[in-house]
């Protein structure tokens, strides 16, 4: 039996502008650098027309710490400015979870 303990997710909606210099490079960067962080688990992101990335967390504390982290701090800034034309982050509590595989 598999033991669970809640997590969080951190689930970032957004819709882009047409200016998307430089994003994917930034959004590479911070995966990259979140993974690094102390309570990241991992992350899951589809974008079409509007782009949803849920990165998930052992703890309030370590999202607080991860929103401040000064390189996410100024990607914040620079989607703000150029890259979103809109976007929603919800926090969520995740209690239980399952999964279904075919093979």
């Amino acid at each position: 039996m598999k033991i669970f303990k809640p997590y969080y997710a951190v689930i970032f909606t957004s819709t882009h502008s047409e200016n998307s210099n430089g994003y994917s490079e930034m959004a590479m960067q911070m995966e990259a650098l979140a993974k690094q962080q102390k309570g990241y688990i991992s992350i899951d992101s589809v974008k079409n027309d509007v782009g949803i990335t849920v990165s998930y967390w052992e703890n309030l504390d370590a999202i607080k710490t991860w929103k401040a982290y000064t390189e996410h701090l100024l990607a914040q800034q620079k989607g703000r400015q150029q890259w979103y034309n809109w976007y929603s982050v919800r926090i969520c509590k995740v209690e239980r979870e399952y999964e279904f595989t075919s093979v």
